[in-house]
């Protein structure tokens, strides 16, 4: 498990560079889940990334037992405009959306919603965030084998209107609807998609 994070860190600090800060959280019953923040002042952006999920593979609901060696491994990265919002509050619901596949049970893919049932951060306008296909901003890190890789997930928080829209539609449409409407995904203030 030790040298699992460790691989996933060096990862995270390769690609995105030196965290600014981290903290940690552990929830009862679950291992230490920490997240990091990264702060990218040429594009104006604070990203914040987990590192805890990836260390157990997660399991399949409906299986006897969980494996404890294969299954999918993945973190959350989570990227918001800087100096818009309170978003370093941010750091406790990234720690329980990680948390969910231990305390829950659910294996986390892209398509899925992950909902908090409270604002992200003070203000925010999402409870919610739709996982993103992985791979885009952090390449997936290669384990010796018979591990799975670890995938770095990014999460598009979602308004409780769009994260309605999903439900009926699904990821793919709602993203559709995203990018024909010019939605900047990182703005921790914007409003719901037009969903008519």
């Amino acid at each position: 498990m030790a040298e699992v994070l460790a691989l996933v860190e060096a990862r995270l600090r390769t690609t995105l560079g030196e965290p600014d800060a981290r903290a940690a959280v552990t929830f009862l019953g679950t291992d230490r889940i920490e997240v990091l923040r990264f702060t990218d002042v040429s594009q104006d952006v604070v990203r914040y990334a987990t590192l805890g999920m990836s260390a157990s593979p997660m399991a399949d609901p409906t299986a006897a037992l969980a494996d404890p060696v294969k299954g999918p491994r993945a973190e959350l990265v989570l990227t918001v405009r800087a100096g818009l919002a309170d978003t370093d509050k941010v750091l406790r619901p990234l720690a329980v959306l990680a948390a969910s596949p231990q305390v829950e049970g659910i294996v986390v893919a892209p398509g899925a919603s992950l909902d908090v049932g409270e604002p992200l951060w003070p203000g925010a306008p999402f409870t919610s965030a739709l996982v993103a296909e992985p791979g885009g901003l952090v390449e997936d890190l290669d384990l010796d084998e018979p591990l799975e890789p670890v995938r770095f997930l990014p999460l598009l928080p979602m308004t409780p209107n769009e994260a309605a829209w999903k439900r009926v539609h699904g990821a793919a449409a709602l993203q559709e609807k995203w990018l024909n409407g010019g939605t900047d995904l990182r703005d921790s203030l914007r409003k719901s998609v037009p969903l008519d």
